[in-house]
């Protein structure tokens, strides 16, 4: 049986928000624990901008984007994101409604999933400000910086374990 060290290592983007808490902890935790996890290392981490809700009304979120290089699968790393999500109270009850932390795996390389419960790469990150403003951070290829809708800068930072 082939173990993760063997397995070649993929470049993936994972999306961040929290609209609950305290946000920028929330934020910290998931890049912490992005970072502890086997198998994944933390390369970069975008600025942090605050960003309208999408969906009912809430409070604005703090959104920010990893990069990370993993020998996870994106099943693996799907769990690893979920299991942060709950370590930081997340309730899941409406769509798109307010939650203390939200991870999700914007791209994982070249590679495709589309399973009824993981879609890599997510199927509307081009369509969200939210998330090219701090892909455009870190020289994700094909995303220029242009005026954002509802993205503002913060001057924030998050620390890169």
């Amino acid at each position: 049986m082939t173990g993760r060290a063997d397995r070649p290592r993929a470049r993936a983007y994972l999306g961040i928000g929290s609209n609950l808490g305290d946000r920028l902890a929330h934020l910290q935790g998931a890049v912490d624990g992005l970072d502890a996890a086997d198998g994944v290392e933390v390369v970069a981490v975008s600025a942090v901008y605050e960003t309208d809700p999408i969906g009912p009304e809430q409070p604005d979120y703090l959104n920010a984007v990893v990069a990370v290089d993993t020998t996870l699968t994106p099943r693996e790393l799907l769990a690893v994101g979920q299991r942060l999500e709950a370590e930081a109270a997340r309730v899941r009850g409406e769509r798109w409604g307010p939650r203390t932390l939200d991870v999700d795996i914007l791209v994982y390389g070249d590679v495709v999933v589309d399973e009824p419960d993981l879609q890599v790469p997510h199927p509307r990150w081009r369509e969200r400000d939210f998330v090219l403003a701090p892909l455009s951070d870190l020289g994700y290829p094909g995303v220029e910086r242009r005026e954002w809708i509802g993205v503002r800068s913060t001057g924030l930072t998050l620390r890169v374990p």
